[in-house]
């Protein structure tokens, strides 16, 4: 997987993505964008593959969009350019498998809303996020934050456009989270290596349920569930994974 713009590399059970446009601060250009849906892709048919974390380094994670190629873009090709913002975001948002934002240094715009449709975010206590959008008279992306961090907060920070320390971040919930900038990789990794471990299926349920579920009343939302849990359970595989877990039982009362 060889690419211009982005590093992928692969460890037992995940695979790591690492924006690679150091000398502009990993703007998101129409060729980054357009590499990580193919990388993406990519990743989501490769069974060795269980969990994506994506980073940007320890000193930036994204700057946001690439303003001197937006400030370029002749006005007929705004549609083109807006609809692959679109389909990038929505390629990982809607990715199978669970995705780590390994976040070192600064979030900002477009590196905030990456973050954002990312299933967990791990920060470096020196992590910034931020949405300075509308001091530029455009709209931050909304509602994947409004997800995370409910109605008023997100209101409060697309509004008001003032940045995020990591403790904040962890503070209300938009940070699984904040280590220490030696630490927030391996912890990462760590996360990554036991998703690994847990069964395909039962990951791509959760994260399903997880998008479903909160359109649903209390007894839909219920029934869902428990629907799914019927359709894992008659799976050959939970029987391994019982097994396992009640032989790691016994012998933890030994």
């Amino acid at each position: 997987m060889d690419y211009n713009t982005i590093l992928v590399t692969k460890e037992d059970g995940y695979a790591i993505v690492t924006l690679n446009r150091p000398d502009e601060m990993n703007a998101l250009s129409r060729e980054m964008r357009h590499e990580l849906e193919d990388c993406f892709h990519t990743l989501e048919r490769d069974d060795s593959v269980k969990v994506v974390i994506i980073t940007g380094g320890d000193y930036v994670f994204s700057a946001g969009m690439d303003i001197k190629e937006m400030a370029a873009l002749p006005d007929g090709d705004i549609d083109d350019y807006f609809a692959s913002m679109i389909s990038y975001l929505q390629k990982i948002y809607s990715f199978k498998k669970p995705v780590i934002a390994a976040v070192g240094g600064i979030a900002l715009g477009g590196g905030f809303n990456l973050a954002t449709v990312c299933d967990m975010i791990v920060a470096s206590e020196t992590a910034i996020f931020g949405h300075p959008e509308l001091k530029f008279g455009l709209n931050p992306l909304f509602d994947p934050l409004r997800r995370i961090v409910g109605m008023a907060k997100a209101k409060e920070i697309t509004m008001l456009g003032e940045p995020i320390g990591a403790q904040e971040a962890l503070r209300i919930g938009l940070a699984n989270k904040v280590v220490s900038p030696e630490k927030y990789m391996e912890d990462a990794k760590t996360i990554a290596r036991e998703l690994a471990k847990r069964s395909a299926k039962a990951l791509e349920a959760v994260k399903r349920i997880s998008d479903i579920v909160p359109r649903l009343d209390r007894n839909s939302a219920l029934e869902h569930e428990f629907e799914i849990s019927a359709l894992l359970f008659s799976r050959s595989e939970r029987r391994e994974y019982m097994e396992t877990f009640l032989e790691a039982l016994k012998k933890r009362k030994k």
